[in-house]
């Protein structure tokens, strides 16, 4: 990050960086494959259609070809099976049509005998269509010209559709048509049928694009047009299927399938809307869509998710590491200050020593006789104590100076906490005077001394009674340091009246670096190296806090299993002999 940049415009960049980098590097190869897949798929998917119509369309080709062919070969053997003279009659003719219905049902519905100027002279059927005459009839001319005749679906004079099949006879000058009506609706049946789907149906139109069977829905009204597309041999496969996908009736896009009939005189065309016919493939376009939107938006989260979540880390190893920075630089600075205290220590402890020196030698010379009958020898002898007595003072201070500018000793030994503590209490006496900060002891004289390193130590307790004055420097309140023996363990009570800790803090004052102290007078490092060193030790170090009722942090560390209350007693004896000498000391001094 450049110096000369706002952190948070930094950090926003780079998120939106990473943010456009990921999604980059997961859509573009989601959509390449996606696509050639989608692609491929579809290409796949239309081509399985139009064979599975192809096939459809095929198979019923061939059924009613098959169908029309029988009825075109039963005509011609029935034809075959008397002489026109024979069919002239009324009775034989009705046996024959009886004859056809036993064998294949209604869908012979009459059969009739025509001369050729068109005259009907025998019929059997249901209809009244005796000495009808059918010269003017389209399919009369057509049957005159062809030895066997199927013809297109018309009204006729019976006024319903129908289509007949004739088998031409010709005797001398005589010819003679034998003709056979088939039921159109068992022959529509064979169409109606064919059905796929939701809109898919079939229907027969001859070459003119007129209907020979009934279609299911509305087809396009100008089948001519169509028609002709399919004659013009379009896409047409090897089969003679033909497939074209235009706008229907309804202005939705259809896909007819087509097959010639009756040698090319008609055509079967199968018709389904596109949407319908490819509806599961669309239902698969539909669902990849939607698994690529949910996909997406899956990938935009986790995109902006993980990219906070690095430039958060980013953001606190920077801070991080410029707290660490700043750290070493006020490290170098105590290095100094503890250089210079020791040095200024080493200068003020040599005239201290000369000074007391020099008190005690005037101390000697009062005592000789000429000065012994002074007037003001008592006084003197007062001011030379005082000054005995602030030289050594000065010179305390100037040892505990110079132990705390030494570097960190962590060699074991034996340690009596409760001295420990009265001497920082000492030490920090004129910063507590000054905040208004009340140090109350209630210390254990019982205690055993522990092995501990003794510079480690007062590490541990000079921090836990400066964050404590620091908690009330505005306010001031009480300090109360209490020692006792808990269970197995020494404990030390460091609790003060200040503001309290947030609950949500609670958690995190031993994690390095975090401080809620203004900038530049914490490092967040105090707490966290006191709780490094208690676990050292194979100790514990707690904390309770209330919001304006002050903190309470509980140190315990283990007792040696060899010390027993009777131990513990003497100690206790002996510090207090020790303590005694040390008063006759001070007394002799």
């Amino acid at each position: 990050m450049k110096h000369n940049q706002d952190p948070k415009v930094y950090y926003r960049h780079l998120t939106n960086r990473m943010i456009l980098t990921m999604i980059l590097v997961s859509f573009t190869p989601m959509f390449l494959v996606g696509g050639v897949i989608y692609d491929q798929f579809h290409y796949s998917y239309r081509q399985k259609v139009q064979d599975h119509l192809g096939e459809l369309v095929q198979k019923h080709r061939q059924n009613i070809d098959v169908f029309l062919k029988e009825k075109r070969s039963d005509i011609r053997f029935l034809a075959s099976s008397g002489t026109p003279e024979d069919f002239a009659s009324e009775a034989f003719l009705r046996g024959k049509l009886n004859q056809l219905q036993q064998g294949y049902g209604t869908v012979f519905e009459d059969l009739g005998l025509v001369r050729g100027d068109g005259l009907q002279v025998a019929y059997a059927g249901p209809f009244k269509l005796d000495k009808a005459n059918y010269q003017d009839a389209k399919w009369f001319s057509a049957a005159l010209q062809n030895e066997y005749y199927i013809s297109d679906v018309f009204l006729g004079l019976r006024g319903y559709p129908h289509f007949i099949i004739t088998a031409r006879r010709t005797e001398g000058e005589t010819t003679w048509i034998l003709r056979a009506t088939i039921n159109f609706m068992a022959f529509n049946s064979l169409v109606e049928n064919i059905r796929i789907g939701k809109t898919g149906f079939a229907f027969i139109v001859n070459t003119a694009g007129e209907f020979q069977t009934e279609p299911a829905f509305d087809a396009a009204p100008d089948m001519r047009r169509y028609t002709a597309d399919f004659l013009a041999g379009g896409a047409s496969t090897r089969d003679g299927i033909h497939i074209v996908e235009k706008p229907g009736n309804d202005g939705q896009k259809n896909i007819f399938v087509g097959a010639y009939l009756k040698d090319g005189d008609w055509l079967m065309i199968y018709q389904q809307h596109a949407s319908d016919a490819f509806a599961d493939l669309h239902q698969a376009q539909r669902m990849a869509i939607f698994i690529m939107v949910v996909g997406g938006f899956c990938i935009l989260a986790m995109a902006l998710f993980l990219s906070r979540w690095m430039v958060g880390k980013i953001a606190r190893a920077d801070r991080e590491k410029e707290m660490m920075n700043q750290q070493v630089i006020e490290t170098g600075k105590l290095a100094s200050i503890g250089q210079l205290a020791a040095g200024i220590a080493h200068e003020i402890n040599n005239p201290v020593a000369i000074m007391v020196e020099e008190a005690g030698w005037i101390d000697d010379l009062l005592m000789e006789e000429d000065l012994k009958e002074a007037k003001n020898l008592e006084e003197f002898k007062r001011a030379l104590k005082q000054i005995n007595t602030q030289g050594r003072r000065c010179k305390e201070i100037t040892h505990k100076l110079l132990s705390f500018a030494r570097k960190t000793d962590t060699r074991l030994e034996k340690v009596q906490i409760n001295d420990l503590i009265e001497e920082l209490v000492e030490l920090s006496a004129q910063r507590s005077r000054y905040s208004n900060v009340h140090v109350q002891l209630n210390l254990d004289r019982r205690l055993p001394e522990i092995s501990v390193s003794q510079t480690e130590m007062q590490q541990v307790l000079l921090n836990l009674i400066n964050n404590a004055m620091d908690a009330m420097e505005r306010e001031g309140g009480s300090l109360e340091i209490t020692t006792s023996r808990s269970g197995k363990n020494l404990q030390i009570e460091v609790a003060d009246s200040g503001p309290g800790i947030p609950r949500a803090n609670i958690a995190r004052i031993f994690d390095p670096f975090f401080t809620t102290k203004p900038v530049g007078k914490g490092t967040g490092l105090g707490l966290s190296i006191c709780y490094g060193i208690i676990k050292k030790m194979g100790g514990e170090i707690d904390v309770k806090s209330v919001l304006d009722m002050g903190s309470t942090f509980w140190v315990r560390i283990p007792l040696e299993d060899s010390l027993s209350p009777e131990k513990d007693r003497a100690d206790e004896k002996q510090g207090r002999g020790k303590t005694g000498s040390r008063k006759n000391q001070r007394s002799e001094e």
